[in-house]
């Protein structure tokens, strides 16, 4: 005998959906082509058809805390052949949306995030910390002397790192909290539907699950197995490892100038700023590809949590080499205040994270290691 569920269809949760880009959800009659279709999706209960169905009932229950959202990478193969034009990956797109809102606090702070009218707002809360906290302290001198550029003479690495270091503990902190409940729910979804046979996680075994995955996010497999959007492949791969070169340039600088002791600026010929050179290109390269493939697209549904993090990703890159450039041709004041708007970007990228679009790498990153461990093929 089939198992009973009781229907409670949230009608709130369809309209948010539609608000977050899944606004051709109600046109999906349920022919499975997508599930068909999807050249990624496991044999064993298919997505994208049974979070079209929950979906277009308000079934929230079933989809926040449903790792197969995630396993979509919106290739674009779902809806390129949706006879009804119901786009199911802009649908499962919204999910995931709303699912990183549900899972990071406060409430208040994603909702903002993706509200374009408090766009201004968000971008003010770094301009104002910063003139307050610097001019309070003294670490923030708008007139600095002559004699060799340095940014730590305008905006010294004090106050980067006074406001910097305590803001990266808050958004871990955030989303360990997330992922502590964002686990739970994905184990507790995939029991209920006969999606895994391990009735209790082994943290052990989520270590292999988890060289896996991150192996299949690097090589960007999953990106190649779709057909329809492919070249997005190229474009996402360029702006990820972008960050990461950033992430790993900045570490080392860290440890250079607080545990060597060892003060900017440093030397072009340093293999650390090489890597930091090769890592901002990939960062304006792949961001231009990806705003071009996304106006070439004109079928498909581009939200502002979307535009906002291309353009972010644009706006890092770019300030970033025009800051290193204007040092390195004598533009002291230039070169300062395009560093001042470069710190300011990193600041939303960073303050906002677990809130905007990129928190997918996270989330994603987690169902992807679920998947692998629960033998989610």
């Amino acid at each position: 005998m089939a198992e009973a569920y009781m229907v409670e269809p949230d009608v709130g949760f369809i309209d948010d959906v539609a608000k977050l880009g899944g606004g051709d959800l109600k046109k999906c009659f349920q022919c499975a082509t997508c599930s068909v279709a999807c050249p990624i999706s496991p044999d064993h209960k298919p997505f994208p058809r049974k979070e079209m169905i929950a979906a277009s009932w308000g079934l929230k229950d079933k989809l926040v805390g449903n790792a197969d959202v995630w396993l979509c990478h919106n290739c674009g193969d779902c809806s390129t052949l949706c006879p009804r034009g119901a786009k199911p990956g802009d649908v499962l797109g919204a999910i995931r949306s709303y699912a990183i809102m549900n899972y990071a606090v406060p409430k208040a702070l994603g909702r903002a995030v993706n509200d374009p009218k408090k766009l201004p707002v968000l971008l003010a809360i770094p301009v104002i910390l910063f003139f307050v906290v610097g001019l309070l302290t003294g670490l923030l001198d708008l007139t600095p002397e002559g004699g060799e550029i340095a940014h730590a003479k305008f905006f010294s690495t004090w106050l980067v790192d006074i406001i910097f270091i305590p803001l990266q503990i808050w958004v871990v902190a955030i989303f360990a909290l997330g992922l502590k409940n964002f686990i739970k729910d994905i184990h507790e979804n995939a029991l209920r539907e006969g999606k895994t046979d391990k009735k209790e996680l082994d943290i052990k075994a989520l270590v292999p699950a988890g060289i896996k995955a991150v192996l299949t996010i690097l090589t960007h497999k999953k990106f190649d197995e779709c057909s329809e959007n492919k070249d997005r492949s190229l474009a996402h791969m360029l702006v990820f490892f972008g960050f990461v070169g950033l992430f790993i340039v900045t570490s080392i600088f860290f440890v250079v100038l607080y545990g060597l002791k060892i003060h900017g600026p440093y030397s072009q010929m340093n293999p650390v700023k090489w890597l930091a050179n090769i890592a901002g290109v990939s960062l304006i390269v792949g961001s231009i590809l990806m705003i071009k493939n996304r106006l070439a697209k004109k079928d498909e549904v581009s939200s502002f949590k979307d535009w906002t993090l291309v353009i972010l990703a644009l706006s890092l890159g770019v300030t970033g080499m025009l800051t290193e450039i204007t040092r390195l041709v004598g533009l002291a004041y230039t070169s300062y205040w395009i560093y001042f708007i470069h710190l300011v970007c990193v600041f939303y990228l960073v303050a906002y994270l677990p809130f905007s679009k990129l928190a997918h790498l996270v989330y994603r990153t987690t169902a992807l290691i679920y998947a692998e461990y629960s033998n989610r093929k």
